[in-house]
């Protein structure tokens, strides 16, 4: 058994939580439901959940028959129920290609998610109504593997790699429960993952005769460099959200890791503050500090405004040579930015390219726009004085930009070294 196991394992105490708080909420939510049923799923069903989780995926499923045309309608008829049953928590409803809601309830995050009840995913109408057959394919699965598919989520949680949303482009966790089902254990789909080249085919279940799935599937759907074939779904690609940074990034890890295994890499390192000063500072670096109150929005979307700030202000601050851009975000409205430059000071002068000497309309424009210009390589260039030079101005010129304005509430803290 891998030594690593024990740290991410639920225990028997936290099974034990997890299955009374499961069983108590179904059933004052089914004994309200008329002609449909509440049913766990998402990791928890699967057996596939990590110690220290406490999110829970309840899925009500509505008979496909009756419901197969009023689909769009699912959302609005639990809504009510819900309010009913816990009028002391705050209900949050998320807004979707199907509304769903959320919830707390005896310490634990609870998604209440409508579906429609099918037995084939043809018969899907909304990508959801799939889960219980992603449910039934990974819980037929050996306790054994399962552990192996423990291991793999929390390398990817650890290490940035875990997600599917549209600000991570990660792994999804039915991503990694089809991979490590693949290839057998955990490090096996380490090693495996260094052979890979781009445009890789998992297709466990065989849909597809030789591997030639990429001549089969809709080209939109392989345009993610590794191509994993849902079981149950032998038209959709699971791993189509992946970027080809975080594959990297994947192959990378899986190197080091296999090279000297250790349980770093099952630790999610948290960035704070004082040990960010002192690991910048140590590096003779400099850097910048930011905290900003997000607006509102579903997840995905605050993330992805995060991720486009965090973008806009690399290029704002390219000229001190980023060396580092990433975020803190525990999904609260506070969210935290952190740079390292090499230095605190960017040149007074900049040369600004132009148009080629060809182009006599948008010579005669860009010399209006600029006074000191010079011919290079049958180009037209220009000198540009900086009036602000130091990190810290171009940090709050920056911020204040409408780019960024747009998508904050505030910002609540800079503070720059």
């Amino acid at each position: 058994m891998n030594p690593f196991l024990a740290t991410i394992k639920p225990t028997a105490d936290e099974q034990k939580h997890v299955k009374a708080a499961t069983v108590s909420f179904l059933k004052k939510l089914n004994a309200n439901l008329t002609n449909a049923t509440a049913i766990l799923g998402g990791s928890g069903a699967k057996g596939t959940w990590l110690s220290g989780n406490h999110d829970l995926d309840i899925f009500v499923l509505f008979p496909l028959r009756k419901y197969a045309s009023r689909s769009s309608e699912l959302s609005g008829i639990i809504e009510p129920i819900l309010q009913k049953l816990f009028p002391q928590q705050q209900l949050k409803r998320v807004h979707g290609s199907r509304d769903y809601f959320k919830l707390m309830y005896e310490g634990f995050n609870i998604e209440v998610v409508p579906i429609l009840k099918i037995t084939r995913a043809e018969q899907a109408i909304n990508i959801t109504d799939v889960s219980p057959l992603h449910t039934k394919w990974v819980s037929a699965k050996s306790a054994s593997l399962k552990d192996e598919i423990l291991l793999a989520k929390q390398f990817c949680k650890a290490n940035g790699l875990y997600g599917a949303e549209s600000y991570i482009y990660g792994f999804s966790g039915y991503v990694l429960e089809i991979l490590v089902s693949n290839y057998g254990s955990f490090e096996k789909l380490l090693r495996a993952s260094l052979k890979w080249k781009k445009n890789k085919v998992i297709d466990v279940e065989t849909h597809y005769p030789q591997k030639n799935a990429l001549f089969h599937l809709n080209q939109s759907k392989v345009r993610s460099p590794l191509v994993v074939i849902d079981p149950v779904d032998k038209s959709r690609n699971a791993a189509a959200a992946l970027s080809y940074e975080k594959y990297l990034l994947f192959q990378q890890k899986a190197k080091a890791y296999l090279l000297k295994p250790a349980a770093d890499y099952f630790v999610k390192k948290e960035v704070l503050f004082e040990s960010w000063k002192a690991d910048v500072q140590r590096r003779s670096h400099h850097g910048a500090w930011i905290r900003l109150l997000m607006l509102d929005g579903k997840e995905d979307v605050v993330g992805v405004k995060i991720t486009k700030i965090v973008h806009f202000l690399e290029k704002e601050l390219a000229p001190f040579g980023i060396l580092k851009a990433d975020f803190v975000w525990d999904k609260s409205s506070l969210v935290t930015l952190y740079f390292e430059m090499e230095k605190k000071q960017r040149e007074a002068e900049e040369i600004k390219p132009g148009p080629p000497l060809s182009l006599s309309s948008f010579v005669a424009d860009f010399k209006k726009k600029n006074k000191d210009t010079f011919v290079e390589k049958d180009r037209l260039m220009a000198r540009v004085k900086i009036n602000k030079v130091l990190l810290a101005e171009n940090v709050k010129i920056a911020l204040k930009k409408e780019y960024v304005v747009e998508k904050i509430v505030s910002v609540r803290g800079v503070i720059v070294l």
